[in-house]
């Protein structure tokens, strides 16, 4: 989902947003994910998963030791909200999870910053 969360946000902001799609975590393409951050200076990971000890926080990392030189802002992550367990209740889960408007709102403070 978060593709489409994604891509959805970037509509919004007139080409300023370059969606990078990882298809796989192993291999992970660190070449070219860091060859996108040394091109825009900027990098917002989006994840479905909870945040905190996350993948996306791990990746996040490595983004900022190896392109520290080229970041224009702090690495930013979205994930879902750190909570015990995913509701079984739409509207609790719509809450958790992060969706096109969440991740513009965070694009939008991150292109400004």
């Amino acid at each position: 989902m978060g593709v489409y969360w994604a891509k959805a946000a970037a509509k919004n902001f007139n080409d300023q947003v370059e969606v990078v799609d990882l298809r796989t975590l192993f291999p992970l393409d660190e070449e070219l994910i860091f060859a996108r951050v040394k091109a825009h200076g900027k990098c917002l990971i989006l994840t479905e998963e909870q945040q905190n000890n996350s993948f996306a926080e791990a990746l996040a990392g490595r983004i900022s030791k190896n392109c520290f030189q080229f970041l224009d802002a702090p690495v930013e992550v979205l994930g879902a909200l750190n909570t015990p367990a995913v509701p079984m209740n739409m509207g609790l889960e719509k809450a958790m999870l992060p969706d096109g408007e969440k991740v513009a709102t965070v694009l939008k403070q991150l292109l400004n910053s």
